[in-house]
């Protein structure tokens, strides 16, 4: 398991089942460090408008293995916690409460 402090300054998991699950999807493949990295210094984070506790940060990459994409990593925050959910890439980012950078 790794722990990654995220832009705010919270300590956030990355457990290896989470990991393994996300480079399954060969499109993350070698993008392992990415996950970390946007995590720490992210062009946007966006509270997610279907569960309050969970927040997606993002970071557009010009080249990925399917172009220019941003990477999405979806953080779960529960009280006293927070751990990496998932993380994919998209065109688009999704709708939500911006949250970073601060205004």
């Amino acid at each position: 398991m790794k722990v990654i402090r995220d832009c705010f300054g919270r300590s956030v998991r990355l457990t290896d089942e989470r990991l393994d699950h996300i480079l399954q999807h060969q499109e993350l493949a070698g993008m392992e460090e990415e996950i970390s990295r946007v995590l720490q210094t992210p062009a946007e984070v966006r509270v997610s408008r279907s569960d309050e506790t969970v927040q997606l940060f993002y970071e557009y990459y010009v080249k990925t293995r399917v172009g220019g994409k941003w990477l999405c990593v979806v953080v779960k925050y529960p009280r006293d916690d927070a751990f990496v959910v998932t993380a994919y890439l998209t065109d688009q980012l999704k709708p939500g409460e911006s949250l970073w950078p601060k205004k």
